[in-house]
């Protein structure tokens, strides 16, 4: 026990490195720093740097299944994954650390399954809702990244892209690729994969 409860201290450690510095400054050595141990303390405990990521992932979806869901497996459906969405927003960098991982831990395990339940609920065979479940949270990691990433106006970005004619195509629906109407674009994207079903 009490070598779990000094795993989720670090944990916890890392996690504000996250949210103050960036995926890019959390390490070992930045965590044994943070809470005043050696780093064979931290290497001890969450043993290598890939570990410590995947339990960091696995922390941020703690939250994904708390409060009560819709009885309607659709807005079930729907719940969960604004749910996720929101878990990945409350972090810096939120996406990108659970994108790079593949965790098999209880939060993790437990907001797939809910995930998967609702779309079996829903109607779906046992490869359609493993799949539809897949394609909905790597569509949420995406958006998320992007909504993350951004630092400029996506306008600005896309007219230095498509300054030349060579994409007439793309300059045609420019205004809407350049939305930054994340919350629309979740929507519209949720909307799509849900009325799809293999």
């Amino acid at each position: 026990m009490a070598s779990s409860v000094r795993q989720t201290e670090m944990v916890d450690a890392a996690m504000g490195i996250l949210d103050d510095q960036g995926l890019d400054a959390v390490s070992l050595r930045a965590v044994a720093s943070r809470i005043g141990v050696r780093l064979n303390t931290v290497s001890w405990h969450v043993k290598t740097k890939g570990r410590l990521l995947d339990l960091m992932a696995d922390s941020v979806l703690k939250e994904c299944l708390a409060g009560d869901l819709p009885a309607d497996p659709q807005q079930r459906v729907r719940t969960l994954l604004g749910k996720y969405r929101k878990a990945l927003l409350s972090h810096r960098d939120g996406a990108r650390l659970v994108a790079g991982t593949f965790v098999a831990e209880e939060n993790t395990l437990n907001v797939a399954d809910a995930i998967v339940r609702a779309l079996i609920d829903c109607g779906h065979g046992s490869r359609s809702a493993a799949w539809t479940c897949w394609t909905l949270v790597y569509f949420t990691l995406g958006i998320v990244q992007e909504e993350q990433a951004v630092d400029e106006p996506l306008e600005s970005i896309l007219r230095r892209g498509l300054g030349s004619d060579q994409y007439s195509a793309l300059s045609c629906v420019a205004d809407h690729l350049s939305s930054a109407d994340f919350d629309a674009r979740f929507e519209f994207g949720l909307n799509l994969i849900l009325q799809a079903k293999a």
